[in-house]
């Protein structure tokens, strides 16, 4: 029997060594793709986060299992970046060979409509229903329940996105999400601000980068009407964001309710330009002024951002 014992002990020990080693592995070797995608798509899945409820590493963790982070063929061509089928769909679609060959699926215009079709997925199908229950960090809970829920097939489909957040370490997101809410929601879906001189009932979630209040514009905004939800004049809204007078509002669209900064936020030193960045979007994903952002990198107007070129912010 103490043989016996033994061999159990040190079976299991050597059990926990193998394992530990190939999870120290591949912790070390992350995959740069996955990387990439984080770092590109995190704010949405925030957005989604404060919107729906839906744990931000939940769904970047489906976005990159899904999409295979973005890179696939299938997802560069529909934007389609959680594999949901054309079920109920009357937009534009794209056939693909998944469990059966050549399935439809829906496409979109740009990987914002896919993250917002994917929340309006789970929140306006009662078997998802459960899910918003639970703590909007307990991840796992999440995981599982998408999983019972037949989100997948995968028998493995929950631990695949368990294994993703934590080699990610994602679940970092969901509490920060937590610590920097200051909004309380009410039953009809609209929020109580209490930021400065916003308190008043509002139509948008109001955030805040590099300490400035912004607003993410929905679908049929203007700058005139957000102007005036806010208690500021178009004019003055259109000079926080340096665009003229006949510039159109594109939904999901970050909008300044106050006028951006010299630099970035503190931990924001350096900025490695991506595909499809400008001046303009970088100024106002990390609330600069364009005209700081060239000084502060000694570039002419007549420059514009380059891939993989990095630019100081402060």
């Amino acid at each position: 029997m103490n043989n016996f014992s033994n061999m159990a002990k040190k079976l299991l020990f050597t059990t926990f060594i193998f394992i530990l080693f190939t999870t120290t592995l591949f912790t070390q070797n992350k995959n740069q793709a996955y990387l990439n995608y984080i770092q590109s798509y995190y704010k949405l899945a925030q957005i989604q986060q404060r919107e729906y409820g839906i744990p931000t590493s939940i769904t970047l963790a489906q976005g990159l299992l899904e999409s295979g982070a973005g890179q696939s063929d299938f997802v560069k061509s529909s934007n389609n970046h959680f594999g949901i089928k054309c079920h109920d769909w009357t937009g534009d679609k794209v056939y693909h060979d998944d469990d059966q060959q050549g399935e439809c699926f829906r496409k979109y215009d740009k990987v914002l409509d896919s993250y917002e079709d994917h929340s309006l997925f789970l929140k306006n199908r009662p078997r998802y229903a459960f899910l918003f229950e639970l703590s909007p960090t307990d991840y796992e809970g999440w995981a599982h329940g998408l999983k019972k829920a037949g989100y997948a097939t995968d028998p493995a489909y929950a631990y695949k996105l368990i294994s993703i957040i934590d080699t990610y370490e994602l679940h970092k997101y969901d509490l920060n999400i937590q610590n920097a809410s200051n909004t309380d929601t009410y039953a009809n879906g609209r929020s109580k601000h209490s930021m400065g001189n916003v308190s008043a009932e509002s139509e948008h979630e109001v955030y805040k980068s590099n300490r400035l209040k912004f607003i993410v514009s929905k679908p049929g905004d203007t700058y005139a009407g957000i102007a005036d939800e806010f208690n500021k004049s178009e004019k003055r809204i259109r000079e926080y964001n340096e665009i003229n007078e006949f510039t159109v509002l594109q939904s999901g669209t970050q909008v300044y309710l106050q006028r951006k900064r010299s630099k970035a936020a503190r931990g924001y030193d350096t900025y490695i330009v991506k595909e499809g960045d400008s001046m303009y979007s970088i100024s106002q994903t990390f609330g600069i002024r364009i005209e700081k952002l060239y000084k502060l990198n000694k570039m002419p107007y007549s420059e514009g951002a380059k891939k993989g070129q990095i630019l100081k912010l402060r």
